[in-house]
C-alpha cells in the first residue's frame, strides 16, 4: 500500500498531480492512503475513487508529527510518498521514530531556495539543517524538474545524482465536454478575436502584475482579451491593478476551474509569467491541448518542459516588453498543434508512474488488492 502526503487536497499543482499518480497506482491495482494535513475552504479536488482517506487537520505544521506517527503505527504503509518541504523533512521524521519498515520517497515541487528566500538567515539555517540531516534517511528522493535538484544538493550537501529527476505526471483531459465549452465561450463575452489564457493562483511567484502589464503592451498594436483561471491571496490586487491599467473591459478574471480542459481549448495562446517555478504543469496542460505557449525563462521548469524553445517561446524574467512581443509573435505564427499535444504526451500519468514504481520496486512487493 502507498500513502501520499500532502497539504491538502486543493488545486495547486502538487496536490494535483500527488492525486493524479495515486489514480494512476489505483487503476493498476495498488492500495492508496493519501493524509491531507489541513482544511481548505476554497475550491478542491475530488478524493481519487478507491483510495483512503486520512485528514489530520492540523492549524499548523508543527501539529503534524505525533498524529502523522500514530497514522503510520496504525495502518503501516509499504511506501510513504511525502510531497513538499517542510512536509518532507516532518515526514521522515516520524518514519523513523515510528520504527515501520516503510520505503520512503520525498518528493519535491519548487526551488526552495527561492521560494523560502526572503524568510531570513534563521528560516534559511533551518532549511538547510532539517534538508542535510532527514533527507540522506529516504530511501528515495526526487525532483520535479533538474533545476529543482541542483537547488536541493546544494541545500543538503548531496550530490545532485542522490535526486531522482522525474517530471510530474499530468493528466491530459480529454475533448472537454459540451456544458464545459459552452461555459468557456461565454466567459469570452463573444470575443472573436485573439484570446489569451492563463493559469495559477494569484501569488507572488506567478507575477500576474508582469502579464497584465506585457498584455496592455500588446493592446497598443493588437486587440485582445485575456482570460485568467485561478484565486488566491493577490486576486483582488490583481483586479485591482487591471482597472488601474484601464484594462479591467478586456481582462476577465473568474476564479479557478477543477478542469480547465475546455478554457484552454477556447484560447489561441496561453501565457506563464511566472519569476520562478519547480515545474509548470500548466504549460503541460496546454500542450495537450494543442495550445501556443509563451513563458518566462524562470528556474526551473518551462525551459526543461518547452526543450529550450523547441515547443514554445521563452522571454526573460520580469521583462514586460519581451513578454508582449513574444505573445504578438506567437498569435502570428502557425503552430503545429499535433507536434504539442505530442510534447504532452512525454508527461501522461502512466509514463510517470512507471519510473516511480521502478523506484519504487513496487512491481513485487507491495501489496496490491485482490
Amino acid at each position: 500500500m502507498v500513502c501520499f502526503v500532502i497539504p491538502d487536497l486543493g488545486l495547486s499543482g502538487a496536490e494535483i498531480v500527488s492525486t493524479t499518480l495515486a489514480r494512476e497506482f489505483l487503476r493498476r491495482g495498488y492500495r492508496v492512503d493519501i493524509v491531507t494535513i489541513f482544511e481548505i475552504s476554497e475550491a478542491q479536488q475530488s478524493l481519487p475513487e478507491g483510495a483512503r482517506h486520512f485528514p489530520i487537520l492540523c492549524k499548523s505544521i508543527r501539529e503534524l508529527f505525533i498524529p502523522y506517527r500514530r497514522y503510520l503505527r496504525t495502518e503501516r504503509p509499504d511506501v510513504i510518498v511525502a510531497s513538499m518541504w517542510p512536509l518532507t523533512v516532518i515526514a521522515a521524521a516520524a518514519k523513523v521514530t515510528s520504527l515501520v519498515k516503510a520505503s520512503l520517497i520525498l518528493w519535491d515541487h519548487n526551488t526552495l531556495s527561492i521560494q523560502y528566500g526572503g524568510r531570513g538567515r534563521a528560516h534559511h539555517l533551518f532549511l538547510k539543517s532539517s534538508l542535510r540531516f532527514l533527507y540522506p534517511l529516504a530511501d528515495a528522493r526526487v525532483a520535479v524538474s533538474n533545476g529543482v535538484a541542483e537547488d536541493l544538493a546544494v541545500l543538503a550537501d548531496l550530490p545532485k545524482d542522490s535526486f531522482e529527476v522525474i517530471y510530474n505526471p499530468i493528466y491530459l483531459a480529454p475533448v472537454a465536454d459540451r456544458e464545459d465549452a459552452r461555459e468557456a465561450e461565454e466567459l469570452w463575452r463573444g470575443w472573436r478575436g485573439p484570446r489569451i489564457i492563463s493559469v495559477g493562483r494569484f501569488k507572488p511567484q506567478k507575477n500576474h502584475a508582469l502579464l497584465l502589464k506585457a498584455f496592455k503592451s500588446l493592446l497598443a498594436s493588437r486587440d485582445a482579451r485575456l482570460l485568467i483561471l485561478g484565486t488566491g491571496v493577490l486576486f483582488e490586487s490583481t483586479a485591482a491593478l487591471a482597472r488601474s491599467l484601464g484594462i479591467a473591459d478586456k481582462v476577465m478574471l473568474p476564479g479557478a476551474r477543477v478542469n480547465p480542459a475546455a478554457y484552454y481549448e477556447s484560447a489561441d495562446l496561453f501565457v506563464l509569467s511566472s519569476d520562478f517555478e519547480g515545474f509548470g504543469n500548466v504549460i503541460v496542460e496546454a500542450l495537450a491541448s494543442g495550445l501556443p505557449v509563451v513563458s518566462t525563462d524562470c528556474r526551473s521548469g518551462p525551459a526543461e518542459i518547452l526543450e529550450h524553445g523547441r515547443y514554445g517561446r521563452l522571454v526573460p524574467v520580469g521583462d514586460s516588453a519581451a513578454l508582449a512581443q513574444a505573445m504578438l509573435s506567437s498569435l502570428d505564427e502557425t503552430h503545429d498543434k499535433e507536434a504539442l499535444k505530442r510534447r504532452a504526451l512525454d508527461f501522461s500519468p502512466e509514463h510517470i508512474a512507471d519510473r516511480f514504481l521502478r523506484l519504487m520496486h513496487l512491481e513485487a512487493s507491495a501489496n496490491v488488492t485482490p
